[in-house]
């Protein structure tokens, strides 16, 4: 509550003072400055030319981009990975929605572990492949395996079709449950159990992997033999070009 006057006259004075004051105040007052709307702020980075976001086309897709994280075979984030995005060409990124969609209608989501690879991340595993003392991620990794075969065995490359960007590494996970299926080995596991058509996995397991693999190749996608996880687009759009440019 506001406190009262000492007397009626007072109060009727000083009402007349305040609205004196408040009248002259108008009247000096300067006219308010006219403010511009803000320009809007340029894109930070800009995709080439027929790159595209996967998240900009496939809303209900999920991301665990390993590489931007040190939960992959060298056990460090790799070079050319700055965020958690998965990037394709348009033409892959709209073929994996259409295997996308037919999982969805079935109860999966995809996630994607990997999708374009810059040409300086293969270079990081070049370079990781020839330090003989950096084994600290092969009991999760490659544990059937010298890290001096992984280049000869094929599991390390100069070149990735990854760098062709229509390439992607990816997994199913249930819609109700929100856990992956079983696929009888890890991500990124170097070995036969990861091969197509092995039979170190369960019946349950490899029906799994055939659920996915329906998908993507129906999708026009080709598979990989050594990579449960590992589909390229067939009709890939850039076929003889490498790229470099990071993910971010």
């Amino acid at each position: 509550m506001e406190p009262e006057t000492a007397s009626g006259v007072a109060a009727e004075s000083g009402a007349v003072s305040a609205s004196a004051a408040a009248s002259e105040s108008v009247m000096v007052q300067e006219p308010l400055p006219v403010i511009e709307p803000a320009e809007p702020e340029p894109d930070q980075y800009s995709l080439p030319d027929g790159f595209v976001y996967v998240a900009d086309i496939i809303p209900t897709i999920l991301l665990e981009i390993r590489y931007f994280s040190e939960d992959n075979f060298t056990g460090t984030i790799i070079d050319g990975y700055e965020a958690s995005k998965a990037i394709l060409t348009k033409e892959a990124a709209e073929a994996l929605k259409i295997a996308a969609d037919a999982l969805y209608e079935r109860g999966y989501y995809i996630k994607i572990f990997d999708a374009y690879r810059p040409q300086r991340a293969v270079n990081h595993f070049i370079r990781w492949s020839q330090d003989p003392f950096d084994t600290k991620m092969k009991e999760k990794y490659y544990p059937e395996l010298d890290k001096s075969v992984l280049f000869e065995l094929g599991y390390i490359a100069k070149r990735s079709g990854h760098s062709r960007g229509s390439t992607v590494d990816l997994t199913l996970v249930e819609v109700s449950t929100g856990e992956e299926l079983d696929m009888g080995s890890g991500f990124d596991f170097l070995g036969e159990i990861s091969n197509h058509g092995t039979t170190l996995i369960t019946p349950v397991q490899e029906k799994n992997r055939i659920i996915l693999r329906d998908a993507m190749v129906n999708a026009g996608f080709a598979a990989y033999s050594k990579e449960w996880w590992h589909y390229s687009l067939k009709d890939e759009p850039y076929p003889d070009t490498y790229f470099d440019f990071p993910v971010k």
